[in-house]
């Protein structure tokens, strides 16, 4: 009885062995080595490095490396420290060095830049953020940080100078992990600027642009001011004044060409109902298409005013008599009697038939 009481005892105390042994792989599992590691911390834990560490996984035994990038341990070095901690009888897979990455969140001196501008974007009389040409007191480098930083960058202090042109913009930044949130400050000189043509030669008075007499560059509004010429419209104008190369174009600079010239031999032009006449003048001014010049008629030698209408062309009218209404004037008009023409040249001459230049 004694007996079978003992092997009854036994057998119930190995029961528990038997089903530990069957979940054996859930309890007992062998710490096995990592060949690639991602951390977010200043600090490399034992669980980073091991799988299965059990108790030890939050034993920080390295510094992790910089911001963004990535180191490596050799595997016996590992081994070393990982013992030194009892943490034995690592698998280390026939890994030969472990390499490690330190998560960051990059900031592109691109974007910064970007954000900069739109937070002083017609701010104080600036334009569009696009516009303004950023010069910063710190040469702008990418920025990395902790990979918690996840908010999006939020100006909370703008400040702008219009006449020195200065800023100064503290971004701030929220945190997962804590509750204060990351500041960058940025101090620097905002100029806005515009797209000008800007001659690449001297140009005389009263010259007329040629396409490579123009290129397109960005200059600050303040030296083109509020009518900078665009290169479409500068080429094939003609300059109100000398001006040197390098020198940005306005508005006010250029003029349409002269097509009539001062002291230039033009064509006086007369054209009515079924009557084209022409004839021979001295310009006394000069002017472009539409205006008004004063011109000599070399044959009547009277001064006539026209309008310019094209190259050594002015368009002249010649107010037409009204005559009294009569019908018996009318009547008393042969059946071949005509009216006489009207001459351009003095009225005690006879017509001058027309001729063409």
């Amino acid at each position: 009885m004694t007996l079978r009481v003992l092997l009854t005892a036994i057998l119930l105390a190995a029961l528990p062995v038997a089903a530990l042994a069957e979940s054996g792989d859930d309890v007992i599992a062998v710490p096995a080595l990592r060949a690639s590691v991602t951390v977010t911390d200043e600090v490399v834990r034992i669980g980073d490095l091991i799988d299965n560490a059990g108790t030890a996984a939050q034993i920080a035994i390295y510094r992790a490396p910089d911001l963004g990038t990535t180191g490596s341990l050799p595997t016996a070095q590992v081994l070393g420290v990982l013992r030194a901690h009892q943490v034995i009888g690592v698998d280390t897979r026939d890994i030969k060095e472990v390499s490690i990455t330190r998560l960051a969140r990059t900031l592109e001196s691109k974007d910064i830049e970007l954000q900069v501008a739109r937070a002083l974007e017609h701010r104080n009389g600036l334009g569009d953020a696009a516009n303004l040409s950023l010069t910063f007191d710190r040469d702008l480098q990418d920025i990395r940080l902790e990979a918690s930083n996840s908010g999006a960058m939020q100006p909370a202090a703008v400040r702008f100078e219009p006449r020195g042109g200065r800023f100064d913009i503290t971004f701030e930044i929220a945190n997962d992990d804590v509750s204060t949130p990351t500041r960058l400050r940025f101090t620097g000189r905002a100029v806005e600027t515009v797209e000008a043509a800007v001659l690449t030669r001297d140009i005389e008075r009263n010259e007329v642009l040629k396409s490579s007499d123009v290129v397109v560059e960005r200059r600050a509004k303040a030296e083109v001011g509020n009518d900078p010429a665009t290169r479409d419209r500068a080429v094939g104008m003609q300059s109100r004044r000398q001006i040197h190369a390098g020198q940005a174009l306005r508005v006010a600079d250029l003029a349409k060409p002269d097509l009539v010239q001062r002291d230039q031999n033009v064509t006086l032009i007369f054209e009515s109902a079924g009557i084209y006449l022409t004839i021979r003048g001295k310009a006394l001014d000069g002017g472009t298409e539409g205006d008004v010049v004063n011109v000599l008629n070399l044959q009547s030698k009277r001064t006539v005013s026209g309008v310019v209408i094209g190259r050594g062309q002015v368009s002249i009218s010649v107010a037409t008599p009204q005559l009294p209404v009569n019908t018996g004037a009318t009547e008393r008009l042969g059946a071949n009697e005509t009216a006489s023409p009207i001459s351009l040249a003095a009225n005690n001459r006879p017509p001058v038939p027309s001729k063409s230049e």
